[in-house]
Parts: C-alpha cells; sequence; structure tokens
C-alpha cells in the first residue's frame, strides 16, 4: 500500500483527497495534518466523516514516515515546509501555487510573496495529469495545476499542439463557483454578497494566467499571451471556461470535432461532446471528469470551446490522485472512477 499524508487537512482540497482516497485500492492515509486542529477528531470539522477515525496531527512530529505527501494548503506554505519532506525521500504532491511558476519574478508579481528557491523550482515537474510524463525513478516533486489552468489547458491543448490557431488571439471567459476561494473568510464570499450575484475579479493579474500563459509558451516553442477573465458566480463547485481563437485555415466543426477526438481518445476523464452539444458544471460535479464542446463560426473562422470540471476534483485533488498513480505506476484512473453528482 502507497501511505500519504495530507497536509491542510482542514480545507476543502483535503477533504476532497480523503473523499477520493478512502476508495483507493492501492492507498492508506496515514497522517491528516492541521496546525490549528491537531489532536482534534477530523470528524469534529467535517461530520459527514464520523464513520472515520481520523485525527489531526501536528507537522511538528519528527518521526514522520510515508511515501508521499499531499500539500491541499494556500499559496505561501508548501514552499517552506515540502523541503522537510523531500530531504526524507517522501515524494510531495502540491495542489498550491508555490512550485507552479518556473520565474520567481513572475511568481512575486502574482502571488506577493517571495518565491520559492530556483533549485526547487527547476525540480517541480508541472504536470497536466493527460499529456505529462512522470519518470517516477527521479521525480520527487509535482505541482499540481490550478483548478481555471486544467479546464482551460485542456481545451486548448490540441489547439496550440496542431499549430492550426493564431497564437495571439486566444480568449479566455472562466467562470468558478465559490469553493475555489477556499474556507477562508473573505466579504466576497459571504452569503449576502455572493448570492444573487455574479462578478469578474482580479482582471490581468489573476495567478492562473501566467500559469496558462507559461504552459502554452513551452508546448508552443513561442512566448503566447492570453486575455484571461474570471468570474465568480454563486454555485458551489464548478468551472465553465468559454474559449475563443482564429483558425489559420478555413475549418469546420466537424473536422475541428474530430480532431479533438483523436487528442482524447486514450483519456478517459476527458470527455468530447457530440456536436452541438455543450457541457454545463453540473454534468461532471463530484467526478474527475472534463467535458468539452466544439464549435467552429465558419464565417470568421473562430472556432469557441466551452470547458467544464469541477474546480475540487479535476482542478485540484482528482487531478493530484491522478498524478499520484503515475508517479507510482498505477492505471491513471485507480481510485477516481465516480460517476458525476447529479442533480
Amino acid at each position: 500500500m502507497i501511505e500519504v499524508g495530507i497536509v491542510g487537512g482542514s480545507g476543502y482540497g483535503a477533504v476532497e483527497l480523503i473523499r477520493l482516497l478512502a476508495h483507493h485500492p492501492s492507498v492508506k492515509i496515514k497522517y491528516i495534518f492541521s496546525h490549528s486542529k491537531a489532536g482534534e477528531l477530523v470528524s469534529g470539522t467535517f461530520p459527514h466523516l464520523n464513520h472515520l477515525p481520523y485525527r489531526f496531527e501536528s507537522l511538528e512530529n519528527n518521526n514522520i514516515t510515508c511515501d508521499v505527501v499531499f500539500f491541499a494548503t494556500p499559496s505561501n506554505i508548501s514552499k517552506h515546509l515540502a523541503p522537510k519532506f523531500l530531504a526524507q525521500n517522501i515524494k510531495v504532491i502540491d495542489l498550491s501555487g508555490d512550485f507552479r511558476l518556473k520565474d520567481r519574478a513572475v511568481y512575486e508579481q502574482f502571488y506577493g510573496e517571495t518565491a520559492a528557491p530556483q533549485s526547487a523550482l527547476d525540480s517541480a515537474q508541472y504536470s497536466i495529469a493527460e499529456w505529462s510524463t512522470i519518470d517516477a525513478s527521479n521525480t520527487q516533486l509535482i505541482a499540481n495545476p490550478g483548478c481555471f489552468p486544467t479546464a482551460t489547458l485542456l481545451a486548448l491543448h490540441p489547439l496550440v499542439d496542431s499549430q492550426i490557431i493564431h497564437n495571439n488571439s486566444i480568449i479566455i471567459d472562466a467562470k468558478t463557483g465559490v469553493s475555489g476561494a477556499g474556507r477562508s473568510l473573505a466579504q466576497h464570499v459571504h452569503y449576502s454578497e455572493m448570492n444573487e450575484n455574479f462578478s469578474a475579479y482580479a482582471i490581468g493579474k489573476h495567478k492562473h494566467k501566467p500559469e496558462i500563459e507559461q504552459y502554452l509558451t513551452q508546448l508552443a516553442d513561442e512566448k503566447i499571451a492570453v486575455t484571461f477573465t474570471p468570474h465568480l458566480v454563486p454555485m458551489t463547485r464548478g468551472i465553465l471556461s468559454t474559449i475563443y481563437v482564429q483558425l489559420k485555415e478555413h475549418t469546420t466543426t466537424e473536422s475541428l470535432h474530430a480532431q479533438f477526438q483523436r487528442y482524447y481518445a486514450d483519456a478517459p476523464f476527458v470527455r468530447i461532446r457530440d456536436i452541438g452539444e455543450f457541457p454545463k458544471t453540473k454534468e461532471v460535479a463530484g467526478s474527475n471528469f472534463c467535458d468539452i464542446g466544439v464549435y467552429v463560426n465558419e464565417e470568421n473562422n473562430q472556432a469557441i470551446i466551452v470547458s467544464v470540471i469541477d474546480n475540487l476534483v479535476k482542478g485540484a485533488s482528482g487531478q493530484a490522485i491522478q498524478n499520484l498513480n503515475k508517479l507510482f505506476g498505477l492505471d491513471s484512473a485507480t481510485g477516481l472512477n465516480q460517476l458525476p453528482v447529479y442533480p
């Protein structure tokens, strides 16, 4: 069995890891760490886990032994704590943004904090699970992608990789549920502020913008900048990303749809919807699926791609488990075959 620890155990990302890993046939949850709740029953924070015996533990324990640790923490935490585990030859899968950006100056610009040492950033493997290649023999640190980048990059990868779009034309209009903000209190996620409201936020300065651009730039081998506007909608879970791109040559919906099907023929968690059908966030809720719909406006040679995920699963904990599976040589889908929750 693969023994795992979870840091940041009182957050939404952690409780999703617990939910999914509890059914993983090759994993044992050994530690759930929380600095503020050490010694307390996990079910005291999450009563729906009342049947599970876990207690929160302190990271000050110097006798931690396991195979891998997940960091389901806000940014500016894992970069300080992960080296302790790496030094003990414990692998780390980081769900925060601390190791995603390779350029320290860009991290400091968008996160407002000092970046991790360059050596740590260089050693971290950024892993969109459908497209990364993980060499288990020399990978110690995985940077799990953010939720907006996951929904967006799965939609854009086939377009940029096949060189069929003008790379300077990418417009990303994305919406997220409020759970993406985590459990911390903030005015904009109070019920009276968020309910019956719809708002754009962090325009031009969202932390996920440089992450999207870094991946696409590496894929295209040329500098790519995108227009990215995130929105907060009054729902708990889900991301819907609507992406607009200009095609280089005349293309039909049928041919673009066939191309997406070819790219994801062997990807169990990416479902390309039928022509004329566009996904909704509720159709992937609670699951590790990314559903993608494709349309080409032949009058102006513009493609519109709609991509949806559950931000807490495919956008965080589910993809982290996919990366765990890849890291330990398991089938990518192991422990992740839950159907979406509907309605």
